[in-house]
């Protein structure tokens, strides 16, 4: 049996599309995580996104461009995998 990567989603641009990816690869038996860089933005994209991370246990977190480099950097260490978005 495989060992269980750690994806981290970062979503930068298109925060609704980051969410999306995340909430697929949600399929795999990897731990995924959301890095959501600034404010996420509300509308039905973005809800129904969120509802499905919920659902499958994934965590956002949110990271301002003022204090979350260091977060961000910390993620992007501890993670097999980045995809930022």
């Amino acid at each position: 049996m495989k060992e269980a990567k750690r994806i981290l989603v970062v979503a930068l641009g298109n925060k609704a599309e980051a969410l999306r990816m995340a909430a697929g690869l949600t399929l795999l038996d990897d731990r995924i995580e959301v890095a959501v860089w600034g404010a996420l933005p509300a509308g039905p994209a973005i809800d129904e996104q969120r509802e499905a991370l919920d659902f499958a246990d994934v965590p956002i977190a949110g990271l301002m461009p003022d204090d979350g480099v260091a977060g961000l950097a910390a993620r992007i260490v501890d993670s097999d995998v980045v995809y930022c978005v």
